[in-house]
């Protein structure tokens, strides 16, 4: 079934859908306010050298100092010669050209590699590297080989920089690859003569807008359509697609449609479950999403699924449901670092491979790398999925002012007796002729009608009056105590 690619523009924000056979597969947007930075290219300045953690702090403009481990330092070495220490590599004071690998995400500053890469539309450059490499996707042994051929025609041994074939490349003609190689290769050169005469830290090379990163990236031979709900953007995209992607230019549509193109597919609808932490499931059962800095976890229950005689046939149906869910949500929220998937405990071994296998189909679609570990020895699905952008929860929202991320918030009758104490605390402390509780409306209900005797009697102890003002504008776990 065709593939179809929806791009929404906005004055503020640009958002693209991937549908496949007529369900949203995956959600990008990108707001002009915080464009990501993965592919940037910076001329930075070393500020900090941290020998023990082998790292180094860059700062290359942004708001947080950027990091550098000395795994992504790209340094020509001898066959056999053991790697240097970061101390012995790098100085503090030091301008260095790097590019950035991994966004800023929570607490951490973005990634940054020395190791440049420039993505075309059919190949990556390496301009630090001789390497010539194929893609693994491109599973065809002859059709390796000819792309092998043709690249080490176009590309002679002794000009300078390497190039990795991308899948986009399968069945490429020459011309193509030359096409190309001469639009990488002119970035490179400007870069170059820019990292000579900018000061640090200054962007030397921006990252493609999302909406020219899809016809670079997105498309695949099952890709019929791209629609763009914007007149102008439309034009400025096939004029892209004109000179650097010829072979995307015929997909590009203009939507004119009265409907809004998200609302029309269901986008809309996608984008609020996408942001829930409750999915569920056609059989009656669903998916509790928890997204942590250290880990996402993901629980499958069966709910109201009782469709099926035998139990264990119930909990795997459930389960195999789940597997193609979650894969599909992954891709949706944009979810990375380390997945903790809890199914339902299966007693069959037979189940639990079927189940892994449909998981691993499923994820078969996605563009992102990972890896899937089998059920351990508690029945939990360990994986990795490669995180470089802000999930969706992360660009859409932000922690809660009230909880503070916590996901939950103290009962009135915690913060009552936590008043209480508070008032104890004041009156040994200072001589004031009155003690006045402001609070949340809830608060105040609990001292007036079930806690009211608590309040009489401490008043009693401390013989001072206490007086209630409930204000509406206040969080259940807000209060002030006020001395009068």
């Amino acid at each position: 079934m065709p593939e179809e690619i929806l791009i929404n523009f906005t004055p503020q924000e640009t958002r693209v859908a991937v549908v496949y056979q007529g369900a949203v597969q995956e959600l990008h947007i990108e707001r002009n306010a915080n464009r990501g930075l993965v592919g940037n290219v910076y001329i930075g300045r070393i500020c900090r050298i941290l020998p023990g953690m082998q790292s180094a702090f860059i700062d290359i403009g942004l708001e947080r100092t950027a990091f550098l481990h000395v795994a992504d330092i790209w340094e020509t070495r001898q066959n056999g010669e053991a790697p240097r220490p970061i101390e012995r590599i790098l100085a503090e004071g030091q301008s260095i050209l790097v590019q950035v690998i991994k966004d800023p995400i929570g607490s951490k500053g973005a990634r940054l590699s020395t190791q440049i890469s420039i993505a075309g539309r059919m190949l990556v450059h390496l301009p630090q590297d001789n390497h010539i490499g194929i893609s693994q996707r491109i599973g065809s042994g002859a059709e390796r080989d000819a792309l092998r051929e043709k690249l080490t025609r176009l590309v002679p041994a002794e000009q300078p920089g390497g190039f990795i074939v991308r899948t986009m490349a399968e069945g490429a003609s020459e011309d193509e690859l030359a096409s190309d190689i001469s639009y990488l290769r002119m970035i490179w050169r400007r870069i170059e003569a820019q990292s000579k005469t900018e000061a640090p830290p200054s962007l030397l090379y921006q990252e493609l807008s999302l909406s020219q990163r899809v016809l670079r990236d997105f498309v695949n031979p099952e890709t019929s359509r791209i629609a763009i709900d914007s007149r102008e953007n439309f034009q400025k995209l096939s004029a892209f697609a004109a000179e650097y992607t010829p072979t995307v230019a015929p997909l590009l549509d203009h939507y004119l449609g009265e409907r809004p193109l998200f609302e029309l597919y269901g986008v809309e609808e996608e984008i609020q479950k996408a942001l829930a932490r409750r999915v569920d499931l056609k059989s009656g059962g669903y998916l509790i999403f928890d997204q942590t800095e250290a880990m996402t976890t993901i629980d499958v229950n069966t709910g109201g699924f009782v469709g099926v005689r035998n139990f264990a046939d119930t909990i795997f149906k459930t389960n195999l449901e789940a597997a193609v869910t979650i894969a599909r949500q992954l891709r949706l929220r944009n979810l990375g670092g380390i997945i903790i998937i809890d199914f339902i405990d299966m007693d069959s071994s037979e189940h639990r491979d079927a189940v892994l296998s449909e998981f691993n189909k499923a994820l078969a679609r996605d563009h992102t790398r990972l890896t899937v570990n089998g059920f351990t020895a508690l029945g939990l699905v360990e994986m990795t999925r490669k995180r470089t952008r802000e999930s969706l929860a992360h660009v859409m929202c932000e922690e809660c002012p009230t909880c503070q991320g916590r996901g939950e918030v103290r009962t009135a009758r915690t913060v009552g007796y936590e008043i209480l104490r508070e008032l104890l605390r004041e009156a040994r402390q200072f001589n004031a002729r009155e003690l006045r509780v402001l609070a949340g409306p809830s608060v105040i209900d609990l001292f007036q009608d079930e806690e009211s005797q608590s309040l009489a009697m401490l008043s009693d102890f401390i013989g001072k009056p206490i007086s209630l003002q409930a204000e509406p504008s206040y969080a259940q776990e807000q209060y002030d105590i006020v001395l009068l």
